[in-house]
């Protein structure tokens, strides 16, 4: 018999692949995000529409519901600190306080390997690795602080677990994909490595992989699982470089490998003065560095994803190659698709 589930973002792209592969097995499905989605209603799942900070109406989607999927955030690596407080962490504190208001019995969040990323490499790296005592942004410092949460309301009537897809892309991307692509069309691509070395190795993620992960997770969740309480890495388990992975996005568009390099040092230095800059003049546009955007581009960050193996049953349908083909014929249908996402 299939479950009661509300998927929280599930217009955005991981949210939405989510909720389609729940309808594909068998669950039911409802939805809630501040717009409306056509798509969705097409697949016969019921529309809530609010805002996460608003507690009543996160109450009413989650009311008759057996399950939530809380994939819902305000992502990206600038922006003002109280709106990524208010949707992040406020938010997820709803959506916790519903759970527990309306009987909701499970409770799987989208979190994100960031919540751990201290600035420097990260070589396969296990669930065992703390909270770093600093972030150089307010997304990953608001989704530790949401990842927390949730996972300190396991207890009794609610079971929560916590995954942390990497880097996830493709068909339908509207951050990783089109951001690499419209840099190196204006020129401002570059690969940060010093001379001489090879970039890290970095984890990335297919979306289909994303949203099984997900599913298993939340299918496996009950009272007795060894998922609860818990986070886990999930990733396609192909660590490449960067500028490997950069490459193949690029070869999917239909344009040139980024030849230009630059110092990792050069460009943290640059993000910490343009970020001071745009904060004293009030722009809200984000700035061509930051010091995260630099430590993600020039350090290795692949994880350990065993645990997941062993717990939700989770192996990669989707390979790199295949995923990176599926783009590819995506993006020739459509090659407007990507203009439209940015």
């Amino acid at each position: 018999m299939g479950l009661r589930v509300l998927v929280t973002g599930a217009g955005g792209f991981v949210g939405g692949a989510i909720a389609r592969e729940l309808i594909e097995r068998g669950h039911s499905v409802r939805s809630f995000s501040r717009g409306e989605h056509a798509e969705l209603a097409e697949l016969g799942i019921t529309p809530f529409r609010g805002d996460l900070a608003d507690s009543a109406a996160v109450d009413a989607a989650a009311q008759g519901c057996d399950a939530v999927v809380h994939a819902a955030a305000k992502a990206g690596v600038w922006g003002p600190r109280e709106e990524y407080e208010r949707t992040n962490v406020l938010g997820t504190h709803n959506v916790v306080s519903a759970c527990r208001r309306a009987g909701v019995g499970r409770l799987v969040f989208t979190s994100s390997p960031s919540v751990v990323f201290d600035g420097n490499d990260q070589h396969g790296i296990a669930e065992g690795s703390g909270y770093p005592s600093r972030f150089l942004a307010h997304y990953p410092r608001t989704k530790a602080a949401a990842e927390r949460i949730v996972l300190e309301a396991d207890g009794p009537g609610l079971a929560t677990v916590a995954l942390r897809p990497h880097l996830v892309w493709g068909p339908g991307d509207p951050h990783l994909v089109p951001r690499v692509i419209e840099r190196a069309r204006s020129g401002r691509l570059r690969i940060l490595r010093r001379r001489g070395q090879p970039s890290g190795l970095v984890d990335s993620t297919f979306v289909d992989n994303a949203a099984n992960a997900h599913v298993l997770a939340l299918e496996k969740l009950n009272e007795r699982s060894p998922l609860r309480g818990r986070a886990y890495f999930i990733s396609n388990g192909e660590p490449i470089e960067m500028a490997d992975l950069l490459r193949r996005i690029l070869a999917a568009a239909g344009l040139p490998p980024v030849a230009q390099r630059f110092s990792p040092l050069a460009a943290y230095a640059a993000g910490a003065v343009l970020e001071a800059a745009f904060a004293l003049l009030g722009w809200s546009t984000e700035p061509p560095m930051t010091r995260f955007v630099a430590r993600q581009l020039s350090t290795a960050h692949w994880f350990d994803i065993s645990a997941a193996r062993r717990d939700l049953g989770y192996e990669p349908r989707v390979r790199l190659e295949e995923g990176f083909e599926r783009l590819r014929r995506w993006l020739e249908q459509a090659p407007s698709r990507c203009a439209a996402a940015m």
